[in-house]
């Protein structure tokens, strides 16, 4: 299935139906009355977040959604029946954005989550809703409301609680495939990875999180360089990063600047966020010029750099288990979080 995250689509809800003018005819019934119905309400427009989609690519094909109009009314004081609601299904963590790409309108970050983002007009009066005591024959009857309609983007940002950065072949993709079972496309050469992969780390029965690998970044990705910085999107949720770092390579304190760099330039508040940093391949190095690169990236970063190999396997196990420290500390703020939010 193809991946895609940003999708614009139309969407109307339906008009209200319209109210009638009618009297009640009847043998031996002289003066009968008004009795025509009111008009029934319109279709809205209702997105929910359902938990196995995690593409927008269905609509690509499907760009227009229109939802039906409501019954018109009839004598005998019949409404008109209600029409049917249209009911958007999308990914958790998909945005509706507002046709600047900009305005927010809903974040639909949990799984049932709803919203009525088009409301179905509302349908019209019928002549007997007018009748009173002086007005005893009303020839007066009113249209359905009209629907609303609006241009929209929805943008998904999937839902992972650690993300995985760093530049292209610093081993990022060999890292996930190695602690979980995604099973993404692992080459030689830059750009493997063209978007963001999600795999299930388990350390246990009740210790699991999700790690999610975004394509590499280079100089210059914030003003549309390489693959751009796009994917960044898929970050902005995770409650901590790691920053994989090429030892290999040579110059890992530049490698290190670049990204960091590219996440300040996006924004969104990615470089505030907890970041772990590992030097990675160090079954491509000597000791001594893994000690040196270290000693060097830990001077340029200002905090403890973490050696591992996800070849080998070396410090795998460890740097997992400083993962799910903040991820576990993340978690626990958020359920205090929502707890205050239920008692308030």
């Amino acid at each position: 299935m193809k991946f895609l995250d940003q999708a614009k689509i139309y969407c109307r809800s339906g008009d209200g139906g319209d109210g009638v003018v009618a009297f009640r005819r009847e043998k031996y019934l002289e003066f009968g009355g008004p009795d025509g119905g009111d008009g029934g309400r319109g279709g809205s427009i209702i997105f929910v977040a359902v938990e196995n989609l995690n593409t927008l690519i269905d609509f690509r094909y499907t760009q227009h959604f229109r939802a039906p109009k409501g019954g018109n009314g009839a004598g005998s004081d019949r409404t008109g029946a209600a029409a049917k609601d249209v009911v958007i299904q999308v990914p958790v963590g998909t945005q509706i954005l507002d046709d600047d790409r900009e305005t927010l309108l809903a974040d639909l970050d949990k799984a049932g989550k709803r919203i009525v983002l088009l409301r179905g007009g509302d349908g019209g009066y019928g002549n007997a809703h007018f009748k009173t005591s002086t007005n005893r024959a009303p020839r007066k009857a009113v249209k359905g409301w009209p629907g609303e309609e609006r241009w929209i983007w929805l943008r998904l940002k999937l839902i992972a609680d650690a993300g995985l950065v760093g530049l292209p072949n610093a081993g990022k993709s060999t890292f996930l495939s190695i602690v979980s079972a995604a099973r993404p496309k692992i080459a030689d050469y830059p750009f493997t990875t063209l978007h963001p992969q999600l795999g299930v780390v388990r350390l246990s029965d009740t210790q699991d999180f999700v790690l999610a690998d975004i394509p590499g970044l280079i100089e210059g990705a914030s003003d549309g360089a390489g693959l751009g910085d796009r994917f960044l999107g898929h970050v902005e949720r995770c409650a901590v990063l790691l920053h994989l770092v090429d030892g290999a390579a040579g110059d890992v304190v530049n490698a290190w600047r670049t990204v960091r760099g590219e996440l300040d330039a996006y924004g969104g508040g990615l470089v505030n966020k907890p970041e772990i940093i590992a030097l990675n391949k160090t079954d491509a190095m000597t000791p001594r010029e893994a000690s040196a690169r270290r000693v060097a990236l830990e001077r340029a970063s200002g905090q403890k750099v973490a050696l591992i190999s996800g070849v080998s396997g070396q410090g795998v196990k460890e740097i997992l288990g400083a993962l799910w420290d903040k991820v576990a500390e993340a978690r626990a703020l958020r359920r205090a979080a929502d707890a205050k939010h239920e008692e308030d």
